[in-house]
């Protein structure tokens, strides 16, 4: 569907990256892959499509954040903010903010309890941000060039099929991370 919506508006470019932007919120992943393939068949450009998927993740994950600082002002939930046990992990998460949302970054499963979190304990947001942004720079950016290698593949030689091994090539991505975040899981 991303793709259809690239290719009708492949004259467009600031709507393009609002579609692109919107399709991160879904499943960041998925629209990294396919938006690479789109410029691999001349439909969204290089800039536009990067820029796009670094504006639509850091926003959601700044969303994220604000999810967690909305919570924090509940109610029932200021009560665990008064705990002493809070005061000692906010002191934590702010000193080692930076290193902890980076990482985050490449470890599946992390970013929705940590991001919101950091919002919750108001950890710092320009920092929060920084470190998002630096770590999806580097993230984004090599899954968007492996996606655009192994789709430039595929499309050069699956000819019909090439929908199918597109597919195919998402589901592992998505997959992997969750085998990844599954095995940390167990782990712990």
């Amino acid at each position: 569907m991303l793709d259809h919506f690239l290719e009708l508006t492949a004259t467009q470019p600031l709507l393009q990256v609002l579609i692109v932007i919107l399709a991160t919120f879904v499943l960041e992943d998925a629209a990294t892959v396919i938006t690479a393939i789109q410029v691999h068949l001349n439909t969204i450009s290089i800039p536009v499509a990067l820029i796009a998927l670094y504006l639509g993740i850091v926003v959601g994950d700044v969303g994220l954040y604000g999810m967690g600082a909305l919570a924090a002002r509940w109610p029932v939930a200021q009560r665990w903010i008064k705990v002493p046990s809070a005061q000692t992990q906010q002191a934590w998460l702010s000193k080692n903010l930076f290193l902890v949302v980076f990482v985050s970054r490449f470890i599946p499963g992390t970013r929705l309890p940590l991001y919101t979190a950091c919002g919750f304990f108001r950890a710092g947001l320009a920092v929060f941000t920084t470190a998002t942004f630096c770590a999806t720079l580097i993230w984004t950016t090599a899954l968007f060039l492996l996606s655009l290698r192994i789709g430039g593949i595929l499309l050069t030689h699956l000819g019909a099929w090439r929908w199918v091994g597109i597919a195919g090539f998402v589901a592992v991505i998505i997959l992997m991370g969750r085998l990844v975040a599954r095995t940390q899981k167990n782990k712990m």
